[in-house]
């Protein structure tokens, strides 16, 4: 991994309230660039075709890593808002505040031949994670792997989801709520 995203991505980093914030990576577009280049770098060789990211910033992250590989992007929604066509969908096992969501994904996005990477801001227990690739591989595509800024995941999750990230949870400065 890039030690300039690592480096960049622990100095944007914040707790603000007591929670994580990574928004600041946003605000500066050479954070930005780096960051989004550390999401793809490991998966650059794989021959990915298409990238994924849920909302919100799985949106943001995704268009900017599929423009980054010279591919397309596919939109993850969660179960409100507009979302035209045949869709995929899963409910996810709780995410780590017991939450379930509903997360939809139009089929006709994807095809047989596509590599699919999904990129997001985080990854804790993999629930929604894991959701997507149930959908993209319901869909008949395969899986790329999932590449985040912060990876908090248990080994289990990251191997079955091959997760690659630009730092681990336990790399963050100290939360002091």
């Amino acid at each position: 991994m890039s030690t300039t995203a690592r480096s960049l991505t622990l100095e944007h980093f914040q707790w603000i309230d007591g929670h994580a914030d990574v928004w600041k990576i946003f605000r500066d577009p050479k954070a930005l660039a780096l960051v989004v280049r550390g999401l793809v770098d490991p998966f650059k060789q794989d021959d990915i075709t298409a990238v994924c990211g849920i909302e919100s910033r799985g949106f943001l992250l995704g268009a900017a890593a599929a423009i980054e590989l010279g591919v397309g992007f596919v939109p993850v929604r969660k179960q409100a808002g507009l979302f035209p066509g045949v869709k995929a969908v899963r409910q996810t096992a709780p995410d780590y505040r017991g939450i379930r969501h509903e997360l939809r994904l139009q089929r006709a996005s994807l095809t047989p031949t596509d590599l699919v990477l999904m990129v997001d801001d985080w990854i804790e227990t993999g629930s929604q994670a894991t959701a997507v690739r149930l959908m993209v591989e319901e869909c008949g595509s395969r899986w790329g792997g999932c590449g985040v800024i912060v990876d908090q995941a248990s080994d289990h999750c990251r191997s079955n989801l091959g997760v690659r990230g630009i730092v681990s949870a336990a790399e963050l400065p100290a939360h002091n709520a």
